[in-house]
């Protein structure tokens, strides 16, 4: 199936995105709706959750995105394969994000990812970047005890405000492999945007977050 081409960069502040979406009913969206919940904030064209779902079949996973076609594209690919586990939602995590999560089964939402996001890089535009203060409060108020942050960027600069953001939150701990600031890998399984940027021999800045 060719790739469909969407514009990379899209507003979360335009008008046509600020409507909350109405959250599914999660019994018709995956087949066991208390098995633990891994969340991608930003899922793009849905591959990262492919392996993961198709890895881990005792969890749920829930990729968000704000270009529709991505969307559409990657549902067509999980409902081709049957899985019962996975689902992408269009919708835009600024005004959706807590409609979503208090409609879910209470204490199912145990991971969550940020992987790669719009960096945004004019400072009159750091209100369009996905980690803002609401989202973190948000993800505070939901996920469970223990439960895990994972963010990654090349950007150093947004790995590092995305850490600040977290880090603010007294609900997150920061976790350190001993080697240095960031993690030298993904604990969980590449994107297919980890992987350009590895070839290119360019930095990749990981962090782990867990709630207290």
């Amino acid at each position: 199936m060719p790739l469909i081409r969407v514009r990379q960069h899209v507003n979360p502040l335009a008008r046509k995105f600020q409507t909350p979406i109405d959250p599914p009913i999660w019994e018709q969206v995956f087949s066991q709706t208390n098995q633990p919940l891994h969340m991608d904030i930003g899922s793009g064209r849905g591959r990262f959750l492919l392996q993961m779902a198709q890895r881990e079949l005792n969890w749920n996973f829930l990729g968000l995105e704000i270009r529709e076609p991505l969307v559409m594209e990657a549902n067509r690919l999980a409902n081709q394969l049957d899985w019962q586990n996975l689902h992408y939602l269009f919708c835009n995590v600024n005004n959706s994000l807590e409609p979503i999560l208090s409609s879910l089964p209470t204490g199912v939402l145990q991971r969550v990812t940020i992987q790669f996001p719009d960096p945004w890089f004019k400072s009159r535009h750091a209100k369009r970047r996905v980690v803002q203060p609401q989202l973190v409060a948000h993800l505070a108020n939901y996920l469970v005890v223990g439960g895990e942050v994972f963010i990654q960027s090349d950007q150093h600069f947004l790995a590092t405000q995305m850490c600040d953001r977290l880090q603010e939150h007294p609900a997150f701990t920061r976790v350190f492999n001993g080697v240095g600031e960031w993690l030298s890998e993904n604990p969980l399984v590449p994107t297919e945007r980890e992987i350009a940027t590895q070839n290119k021999g360019e930095p990749i800045y990981r962090a782990l977050f867990v709630k207290r």
